[in-house]
């Protein structure tokens, strides 16, 4: 009995890293990085194929499972007639060791060319003998059994058994092997969300000096414009220039809170800290990593719509760049 077992590749993403690491990055992607020797094996790929072959009852039996991405568990068979019994036990099998993906299971079967007549048993003989009696007394003009027919029938007597009990095995075999294939490429795709998430905490502590100083920036950009309006609409000769600062100071703050991002660094770099836990733990990852990936494209969606600064901008695009790869592996984790 042999077995073999290969894996395909899903989608991967860029890696390539052009920015300047600052000292928080560099302590950041260093974490990330401790945590990815974790993760690398708790994780599975649901794009992954295997397969097993065995021999029994001089026939050759190969079972082939391929596995893509799916939301859900769907099952497909593909099977020859003589074995579509054995689709409940199959199924049964599958559903037992994955929770994800929609998996194909194909199963061929094939003479072996040496493998010959089997030797008839007497018993056999026996059996199909009264068979022949009884036919023939209730079907007087039915032909006799010529002695290829008698070969054919003691050939497939108990052969039938012993195929679905081969098929079961390689089967077993095939869906080990295809475990086995989705973990080592859930390690891969592990590999380059933890890139990806290190990506993303340098972007922002980079960003995260800028943000006090754009601030104050923009605060002042908007005080200068505020007090240029006052003087082109000749304001000021029935309110007090006290009154007028503070209200415009109160304008200011106000603004100055609006284009804040300091709390959308904080949320994304928490919503980070939990994506590392998860692929830290293992475990049914795909749809929990799906809710966390949405809330990382909202941070950064926020982010680019409050800044007002080109500084500010392009981090915001550099990081829905990041998202982006990560969403689209992690369509291919279970």
């Amino acid at each position: 009995m042999t077995g073999f077992a290969h894996a395909t590749t899903g989608p991967g993403g860029s890696t390539d890293d052009t920015a300047q690491r600052p000292a928080g990055a560099a302590a950041s992607s260093a974490a990330s990085s401790a945590a990815s020797s974790a993760a690398s094996s708790a994780a599975s790929s649901a794009a992954s194929s295997a397969a097993s072959s065995a021999s029994a009852a001089g026939s050759a039996v190969t079972v082939e499972a391929r596995s893509v991405n799916s939301r859900f568990l769907d099952l497909a068979f593909r099977l020859p007639d003589e074995l579509r019994g054995l689709e409940p036990a199959l199924r049964e099998l599958i559903g037992a060791t994955f929770k994800r993906g929609k998996i194909e299971l194909r199963v061929a079967t094939q003479r072996e060319a040496d493998s010959g007549w089997p030797q008839p048993q007497p018993d056999q003989l026996n059996k199909l003998s009264r068979l022949e009696s009884t036919v023939i007394g209730w079907l007087p003009k039915a032909q006799p059994l010529s002695v290829n027919e008698a070969l054919m029938w003691c050939r497939q007597g108990g052969a039938s058994d012993r195929l679905d009990a081969a098929t079961l095995v390689a089967a077993r075999q095939a869906i080990a092997g295809l475990r086995e294939a989705r973990g080592r490429e859930g390690a891969r795709l592990v590999d380059i969300l933890m890139e990806r998430i290190g990506r993303l905490r340098e972007l922002a502590a980079l960003a995260q000096p800028l943000v006090p100083a754009v601030v104050l920036r923009q605060q002042q950009r908007f005080l200068d414009r505020w007090n240029e309006a006052l003087q082109n609409a000749g304001a000021g000769g029935s309110v007090s220039a006290d009154a007028l600062r503070d209200r415009a100071l109160n304008e200011a703050a106000a603004y100055a809170l609006r284009i804040d991002v300091a709390e959308e660094l904080a949320r994304l770099s928490a919503h980070l800290d939990e994506i590392d836990r998860l692929l830290a733990a293992g475990g049914e990852l795909g749809k929990r990593l799906d809710f966390l990936i949405q809330k990382l494209q909202r941070e950064a969606n926020t982010l680019g719509s409050k800044a007002s600064a080109l500084e500010l901008t392009n981090i915001s695009v550099e990081m829905k760049v990041a998202i982006e790869q990560m969403r689209e592996q992690v369509q291919n984790i279970e």
